[in-house]
């Protein structure tokens, strides 16, 4: 839960966007996202190094030595955000304009990857060095604030209390779920480390970026002690997709944030043709749009066969049913609402699962 000095600091650095020229609130939240991962790189880097010399494995810091951008070799330290937070506003601005967002966007070697895909066409867009430099300042106060806090999912709220800010959400079917209740659903439904998970409506990635922290909570031996098993939770297990570019670039980001090295998460329409996967996921967690009615002919005909409709939330049901495997499992916000929530003491978690097990097609 965010405090309310937590909040005015939050609005105060939002302001320094409005004020600055940046007033479309998708924007403001991007170019936050955008420095949001070059702190959290800087602090997650550092946190792999201390625990690879711990348990005595070697560890290559991604700002290792020198580093080519473009056409030129910089050493990688510069490129810190504890080493360029430092510099004077001018050369900070040359700094994260000209090296540290190029680096961050050509970051995962794999130009197929999700992440190299909706990074390609991202533009930095703070105007003025005296803004960067009012903005980072702040953004370490946020970060400051937010260590004090000391609570679990601090950051989660604070990522929800911006997208909250955006004023067309909810229009285009963009709605937020909260932390609490994504983290209900992940632990109702317990993902293993075999798991093959969906949301077909990924929006930031939310409830891929939860499933992999509860792994890392509970089931941390089984996911990471061995070797395939830790290349299946890197490579194979997440997989989102969305129809808003802006939506994947964050939700890219969020997940690499978060550890994991290359999900796949992609430009799609889940309900039309161009969805072609079947029986396919073993767990499917996911906020549906409720944006009310579609074009009918745009929809995938086996869904239309499952579940005659047009409303997007029971046509996202029947594609839950068409995408999991024999004996998968879905869980939804549309169950939740069907239900209610669990109460305290007792067990619904029958309520709230639905096996796919007897479907004949």
């Amino acid at each position: 839960m965010l405090t309310g000095e937590l909040k005015n600091k939050i609005n105060a650095l939002w302001e320094v966007f409005w004020t600055g020229g940046i007033t479309n609130p998708l924007d403001v939240v991007e170019q936050m996202t955008y420095l949001m991962f070059i702190h959290d790189l800087d602090e997650t880097d550092n946190l792999r190094a201390r625990e690879s010399a711990v348990l005595g494995l070697p560890y290559e810091s991604v700002f290792a030595g020198q580093v080519r951008i473009g056409g030129r070799e910089i050493q990688g330290r510069q490129l810190k955000w504890s080493v360029f937070r430092d510099f004077p506003a001018d050369q900070m601005y040359a700094t994260v304009q000209e090296w540290v967002f190029p680096f961050i966007k050509g970051l995962h070697g794999d130009s197929g990857s999700a992440y190299a895909k909706y990074m390609d066409d991202a533009i930095f867009k703070i105007p003025t060095p005296l803004m960067l430099d009012k903005v980072v300042t702040a953004l370490d106060e946020i970060y400051g604030q937010m260590q004090k806090l000391q609570s679990g999912d601090v950051r989660g709220d604070l990522y929800e209390y911006l997208l909250s800010k955006i004023a067309t959400a909810g229009v285009n079917g963009q709605f937020r779920t909260p932390r609490h209740i994504i983290r209900m659903m992940v632990e109702l439904v317990d993902p293993g480390p075999d798991e093959v998970i969906c949301d077909p409506a990924c929006g930031t990635s939310g409830f891929l970026v939860a499933a992999g922290e509860y792994l890392k909570e509970c089931r941390r031996e089984e996911s990471f002690f061995d070797r395939q098993k830790k290349d299946h939770f890197m490579n194979e297990m997440f997989h989102g997709y969305d129809m808003d570019r802006t939506m994947l670039r964050i939700g890219a980001m969020n997940m690499m944030t978060h550890g994991v090295d290359n999900p796949t998460i992609a430009y799609r329409d889940s309900l039309s043709d161009q969805n072609t996967d079947r029986e396919k996921y073993s767990l499917i967690l996911a906020n549906p749009p409720f944006k009310g009615s579609l074009d009918a002919d745009i929809v995938a005909a086996d869904l239309l066969k499952l579940c005659k409709t047009k409303k997007t939330e029971l046509l996202f049901l029947a594609l839950f049913l068409k995408m999991l495997q024999v004996g998968g499992r879905r869980h939804d916000t549309c169950v939740i609402q069907r239900t209610g929530s669990p109460q305290r003491g007792r067990s619904r978690s029958c309520s709230f699962h639905l096996s796919n097990r007897s479907r004949g097609g």
